[in-house]
C-alpha cells in the first residue's frame, strides 16, 4: 500500500487538474483520492511536498539493443533509463537483431518486458530485417500485439511497399510510421547542408532529402486513406507539408525530436560528435517553425529519439561517428529547462509526452481517478538537479549533457504496482 500526500495533479482532461490531492494506492489500484488522506498504518508514505504527478509517459520510436545489440541496451536498463526519465510505457522500434520482423520477435520483447515497471509496445517491421526488399507478415505482428509498422531508422525507399503496408494495416486500422529521409539525395551526408557544413568542408544532409520523402508519404497515405505518422520530422518545410495534410482531414501525425526543438547546426560547429542525431540539427528558423507547430498541434508528440551507442560506435572522429544520442532520461528535463520560458507550459509539455502518443495509436488513455489501474508518473518542475555519469541507467553514455543542471526532475513512476523512485 503506497500512501502519496501533497501531490499536485496534472491532467488537462480531469477535473482535479492543478488541485492538489493525496493519493492511497493499493495492489496496483488507486483507491482513494482526497484533499487529505490519514495514512494506514501498514502505508509507506511518500510525500512529495506539491510536486506533480501525472498519468504515465509515453515515448513513441525508442531504440533498444535487445536482441542482437545488448552491450549497447538491453530490456533491463531500457526499462531502468525509462522509469528514471518518467516513462511508464515505450513504443520500440524494430531495427534489433534479428530484427521485429516476424510475431515470434513480437513476443520476445512482450514476454521478456511483462513484468517490468514500463510497458513495452513493440513496432513490427514493414519489410524482413527491415532492409527494405520483401514484406512481412503484418497481421501475423498484429495479432502477436505489434502496435504499429516500421523499419524505424531504415527509411522505407520504395514507394510500392510503403504503398502496400499502408494498404494492409486499413484493415485493421492499423498505423505505419517512416522517419523521412530520402538516401540518394541525402547520401553520406554527416550534418545539416548549410553554413556550418561548409565551414567545416563536410558534406551536408540537405532538407530537401526529408522534405520529398515526407511529400511521397502524404500523397501515399491520402491515396489509400490510411493512417501514417511521420517520425521525427526536422524542417520548417516539412511543417508545412504536414500542416496543409491535416487542413485535409487526412490519416497524419508527426512527431519531433526533443533535441531538435532546442538546438541549431552551430552545436556541432566543435565536433561534439554526441550532437551528431538524425534527423540532424537544422538551422534557428528551422526550430522556430517546429516550436511553433508543437504549439498549435500540427506536430502532436516530441519524442526522445532514444539511440544508445557503444563507445566503439560513437567515440570517433566525427565523420566516422554513428548518428544517435541517449534521450530517455533527459527528455523531460531538457523540455522544460529550455521551452517554458516560450510559451509552452508544463501542462502542454505533459499532454505532449502522455496523452498525444496514445491518442495517435489509439491506446487507452490512463486516469487519474478512484478505482482506476495506477500509471502515473510523479515530478517536480521547479528541482534544480545536474546530470552526471552516475545518473545514466542506460548502458549507453552517448549523451552531450554530461555534467548539465537543468530545472525538471522526474522523481519516479508507479505502474502496475510497481513503485520506482529515483
Amino acid at each position: 500500500m503506497l500512501l502519496i500526500k501533497n501531490a499536485t495533479i496534472v491532467d488537462v482532461n480531469s477535473k482535479l487538474n492543478g488541485k492538489r490531492r493525496d493519493l492511497l494506492i493499493q495492489d496496483g489500484v488507486i483507491q482513494s483520492i482526497k484533499a487529505k488522506i490519514d495514512a494506514p498504518k501498514d502505508a509507506e508514505v511518500w510525500d512529495i511536498a506539491g510536486a506533480c504527478i501525472s498519468i504515465g509517459w509515453m515515448d513513441i520510436g525508442t531504440n533498444i539493443g535487445d536482441p542482437g545489440f545488448e552491450h549497447r541496451e538491453d530490456l533491463q536498463s531500457a526499462t531502468a533509463a525509462a522509469a528514471a526519465g518518467g516513462y511508464t510505457a515505450v513504443v520500440v522500434l524494430p531495427n534489433t537483431n534479428p530484427s521485429v520482423h516476424n510475431k515470434a520477435a513480437v513476443n520476445y520483447i512482450l514476454k521478456n518486458t511483462a513484468g517490468t515497471v514500463v510497458d513495452f509496445l513493440p513496432i513490427g517491421a514493414v519489410s524482413e530485417d527491415c532492409a527494405g526488399k520483401d514484406i512481412t507478415e503484418i497481421y501475423d505482428m498484429h495479432h502477436a500485439g505489434a502496435v504499429a509498422f516500421s523499419d524505424g531508422q531504415n527509411t522505407i525507399q520504395d514507394s510500392g511497399m510503403m504503398m502496400r503496408a499502408l494498404q494492409y494495416v486499413k484493415a485493421f486500422d492499423g498505423l505505419v510510421l517512416n522517419h523521412p529521409s530520402d538516401k540518394h539525395i541525402a547520401g553520406n551526408g554527416q550534418l545539416h547542408e548549410g553554413m556550418i557544413s561548409t565551414s567545416l568542408g563536410m558534406k551536408g544532409l540537405p532538407s530537401i532529402a526529408e522534405e520529398l520523402m515526407v511529400q511521397r508519404d502524404l500523397y501515399l497515405v491520402e491515396y489509400t486513406q490510411s493512417r501514417l505518422h511521420i517520425l521525427n520530422i526536422s524542417s520548417a518545410r516539412s511543417v508545412e507539408l504536414v500542416k496543409q495534410a491535416k487542413s485535409k482531414k487526412i490519416g497524419i501525425s508527426a512527431s519531433v525530436p526533443a533535441l531538435n526543438l532546442i538546438f541549431d547546426a552551430s552545436a556541432v560547429e566543435n565536433f561534439d560528435v554526441n550532437y551528431k542525431v538524425l534527423p540532424p540539427l537544422r538551422d534557428k528558423e528551422d526550430i522556430r517553425a517546429l516550436r511553433r507547430a508543437v504549439k498549435s498541434g500540427t506536430i502532436d508528440i516530441i519524442t526522445s529519439n532514444h539511440t544508445p551507442l557503444d563507445t566503439e560506435a560513437k567515440d570517433l572522429e566525427f565523420f566516422y561517428a554513428d548518428f544517435g544520442v541517449i534521450g530517455l532520461e533527459t527528455t523531460f528535463a531538457l523540455l522544460n529547462t529550455y521551452l517554458v520560458d516560450d510559451g509552452f507550459s508544463v501542462e502542454n509539455l505533459i499532454t505532449l509526452l502522455s496523452q498525444n502518443p496514445r491518442k495517435v495509436l489509439n491506446l487507452q488513455i490512463p486516469e487519474i481517478v478512484e478505482g482506476a489501474p495506477a500509471n502515473i508518473t510523479i515530478f517536480d518542475p521547479n528541482a534544480s538537479w545536474t546530470y552526471n555519469r552516475k545518473d545514466i541507467q542506460s548502458k549507453s553514455a552517448n549523451s552531450p549533457f554530461t555534467g548539465k543542471t537543468f530545472k525538471g526532475k522526474v522523481l519516479g513512476v508507479v505502474h502496475k504496482g510497481i513503485v520506482r523512485r529515483n
